[in-house]
């Protein structure tokens, strides 16, 4: 029996029957997956000229049409490379989301699409790595989109039988199973997700425990942002200030905002998690630049010309969620995610390129103007699409 069948026999015996000083130097090329590198985005001299046909305005017709003129783009040059890594896993989240938002099915269906072509299997060959289990926040969302009577148990059986032996796996004492800030974006909104499909808290219980692990190490609780990996807790930025890379950061706010989606209001561990996105909003919201945007390097804006996207994006995501929950104060957090919102869409190209992205690394590097890279544009659709929400929903 191959596996994804085993798995799919395991979860329908046990599912109810109702029903992510200098900077240091990054990973070098030769290390990182090829795949990653070659599919996931380009900087070219010439990316065209910026698009003159769309309002930085926070308005339900106005966001709608910025995240369609990025999605098509993106779709169209993206499709034919989409793969399984963490890089791709943004960006079906962003699909996902546009498609909620524009009424377009054309987003998720792309995803859907791959789903099918991969047999609904996360990567498994660097088994427990956060990275490779962020696919199943895709799984998860298609998963129950559909009517409780006609789910589709197969788009999450391999994804379960792996959590299991997640779950069931002991700590390492020498190594933190999220070593690394952005792994809780890639795995913690999976297990969150899984304990609401089946009813089976495990999966919570096992996130909380290991997210206060990863916390306990990496958490600035003075300037309430988090270190990249324990690597960086003594280095520091060329104005002495400590090094906060930004979408390592954005990461964390994302991740933040998709465990809040799911987890029960009357868990126990909610009102952790709340004040976590409330005391970085904070941070974050403090250091905003006037373009509305922040740096690679969030804690010395001048050593980085550039804004960068991907991590605005999900600051951006974050805080709109935060303001539509009720968590974060509208007349504080409002100018915030106007300014960003409007520092982004003034990165677009005529063609729908989102450029500013810095490409894969591990902390604050150079890039050029019309670097993009999906993961920044999975952030930025997410945010359109809670600024959408925000946009819409009586105040």
């Amino acid at each position: 029996m191959s596996r994804t069948s085993s798995a799919l026999l395991s979860l329908l015996l046990s599912l109810p029957l109702a029903a992510a000083p200098l900077a240091p130097a990054q990973t070098p090329k030769s290390a990182q997956p090829s795949v990653e590198r070659d599919s996931v985005g380009d900087a070219p001299d010439d990316p065209g000229p910026l698009a003159k046909d769309l309002s930085p305005k926070l308005k339900d017709a106005d966001i709608k049409v910025a995240m369609k003129k990025v999605a098509d783009w993106q779709l169209r040059v993206a499709e034919p490379k989409f793969n399984e890594q963490w890089t791709f896993a943004a960006l079906y989240d962003g699909l996902i989301a546009a498609s909620a938002t524009t009424a377009d099915p054309a987003y998720r269906d792309a995803v859907i699409h791959y789903a099918e072509r991969m047999n609904w299997t996360l990567l498994d060959n660097r088994f427990p790595h956060a990275d490779d289990m962020a696919f199943g926040k895709a799984f998860t969302e298609l998963y129950l989109a559909d009517p409780a009577n006609a789910r589709k148990p197969e788009r999450i059986a391999d994804t379960k039988t792996i959590l299991d032996r997640l779950v069931d796996r002991p700590d390492d004492p020498a190594k933190d199973l999220w070593w690394w800030c952005d792994a809780l974006y890639m795995a913690p909104p999976v297990l969150a997700r899984m304990s609401l499909i089946t009813g089976d808290p495990k999966y919570d219980t096992y996130m909380d425990k290991e997210w206060d692990i990863t916390t306990s190490h990496l958490y600035n609780t003075t300037e309430h942002l988090y270190w990249r990996d324990n690597g960086y807790l003594k280095k520091t930025e060329k104005n002495g200030r400590p090094l906060f890379w930004s979408r390592g950061n954005g990461w964390v706010m994302g991740g933040l905002v998709k465990v809040l989606q799911v987890l029960p209001a009357n868990d126990p561990s909610r009102p952790k998690y709340i004040q976590l996105l409330r005391e970085m909003a904070a941070s974050v919201a403090a250091i905003q630049s006037p373009d509305g945007l922040w740096r690679a390097g969030l804690l010395d804006a001048d050593s980085y010309p550039l804004p960068e996207v991907s991590g605005s994006a999900f600051f951006t995501y974050a805080i709109a969620y935060g303001i539509n929950e009720h968590i974060l104060d509208r007349k504080k957090y409002l100018p915030v995610v106007e300014k960003s919102w409007a520092g982004m869409v003034s990165h677009i190209y005529a063609d729908g390129r989102l450029g500013f992205i810095q490409p894969i690394g591990a902390a604050p590097d150079a890039f050029k103007a019309s670097s993009s890279y999906v993961y920044g544009v999975g952030g930025f659709l997410l945010a359109g699409s809670e600024l959408d929400r925000l946009a819409t929903m009586k105040k």
